[in-house]
């Protein structure tokens, strides 16, 4: 996963490239892979959540997310850490981060 978050006017912009092949039971069966896709994806900066999204299978191959939080709402500043977790369909989990820039 990769992950670049900066502070600008007050707002945290984070964008996220998750490595999933985000693939259904139709997907998979074609492709003869096993169905594996983000569920849930969360993002929190001093242990509060700033953004959450649930999601599925109908997302493409790798996703792209992006999203902006308030910095002073979230008690976010320069050098904190944004950590991304998620939960894919079998259960799985993953974790990763970037320091606010």
């Amino acid at each position: 996963m990769k992950v670049k978050a900066k502070l600008k006017k007050g707002n945290v912009s984070v964008k996220v490239l998750a490595k999933s092949p985000m693939a259904g039971k139709e997907e998979a069966e074609k492709k003869k892979i096993k169905v594996e896709f983000i569920t849930h994806m969360t993002a929190t900066v001093n242990d509060k959540v700033v953004w959450e999204a649930s999601t599925g299978p109908f997302l493409s191959k790798n996703p792209y997310m992006q999203f902006v939080f308030n910095a002073e709402k979230a008690g976010a500043k320069k050098g904190d850490k944004v950590v991304i977790d998620w939960i894919d369909s079998n259960g799985k989990t993953k974790k990763g981060g970037k320091k606010i820039k």
